[in-house]
């Protein structure tokens, strides 16, 4: 439970001082600049995870059990999670916020919990009781209410944009499905999985999305400037989240672990206050409230709790 909450706090604020990097003047300075910012920056981000977790597994000496535990068939499911999680999920979500705006794409995207926990009650056979699936939804309805901003953007593809958020939806629900699978094998542990993983999103981005959207010469041009040493800081603090979330899945399952993760965007604002002295306003405050609760309320087994608890005072 702390692990699971521990990755939502850490996710805050990794969003926070991306945010930073994004408002920079390299991802700014020009239209095509900022079209190809979300995909620059994912890139970036998770290349420079990937390489925090080398150095986190070099000091480990863990290279030789990562290589092993690629060319296992738990491995490849892993790649698999990686790569919808990653390229597929988060190119849905850039697709649908130019087609149909970040309100709606936010309403859809949000839904991703639930999704997952209905597939990890399919495949894995977790179950979840009846208050925690409440907790859960009033948990999404808080972060759609928190991000929901309608503004008067016109909408450019109604049904491309729909699709693409349900692409990002249903990617990022299988990658913590598909990856909570892959974790069941005893010769794999979280944090080789989670090497695996970054390094499998990075090199996908680099090798297919980069080349297609012509990125490179922007990505190489932004490499030396303040804007790469930010994301490189905000991909510390994401690689941490990470190792939480992941751990998190391999303990407590990958209902309970979502349900945790989207803490996130409650404790941004915290940061956003902090970092950035943006003082929050009061459906910011009355939201981050109810995702923070209702989200423990959905990861935490009530029964197993009260049952401990006697135990340990008998």
């Amino acid at each position: 439970m702390g692990t699971g909450l521990t990755a939502g706090i850490l996710w805050g604020l990794d969003t926070v001082i991306l945010g930073i990097a994004l408002a920079m003047s390299p991802f700014a300075s020009t239209a095509q600049a900022i079209l190809l910012a979300p995909f620059v920056s994912t890139f970036l981000h998770d290349a420079c995870s990937s390489i925090w977790m080398l150095i986190y597994m070099g000091a480990k000496r863990q290279y030789k059990n990562v290589i092993r535990a690629l060319k296992s068939r738990s491995g490849r499911f892993i790649v698999l999670g990686a790569l919808l999680g990653g390229p597929v999920g988060m190119s849905g979500y850039v697709a649908a916020i130019n087609y149909i705006g970040p309100g709606y794409t936010a309403i859809i995207s949000a839904m991703f919990p639930a999704l997952g926990a209905f597939l990890s009650y399919v495949f894995l056979k977790e179950k979840m009781k009846p208050v925690q699936i409440v907790s859960l939804m009033i948990s999404i309805l808080g972060v759609i209410a928190l991000g929901y901003a309608p503004g008067n953007s016109e909408i450019k593809n109604l049904p491309l944009g729909f699709a693409c958020a349900v692409i990002c939806c249903v990617g990022w629900a299988l990658e913590a499905v598909i990856c909570a699978y892959g974790l069941k094998d005893p010769d794999i542990t979280d944090e080789q999985a989670l090497q695996i993983r970054q390094l499998t999103s990075a090199v996908f981005y680099g090798i297919v999305i980069l080349p297609v959207i012509k990125g490179w010469g922007f990505t190489l041009d932004l490499i030396p400037t303040s804007a790469a040493g930010v994301i490189l800081l905000s991909a510390l603090f994401g690689t941490a989240s990470y190792v939480c979330y992941y751990k998190a899945i391999a303990t407590i399952g990958a209902s309970k672990a979502m349900a945790l993760n989207i803490t996130y965007s409650a404790w941004a604002i915290i940061f956003s206050l902090i970092l950035l002295h943006t003082v929050p306003d009061l459906k910011s405050i009355v939201c981050g409230v109810i995702i923070v609760i209702s989200s423990v309320v959905a990861a935490t087994d009530i029964d197993g709790f009260v049952a401990k608890k006697q135990k340990t005072l008998n």
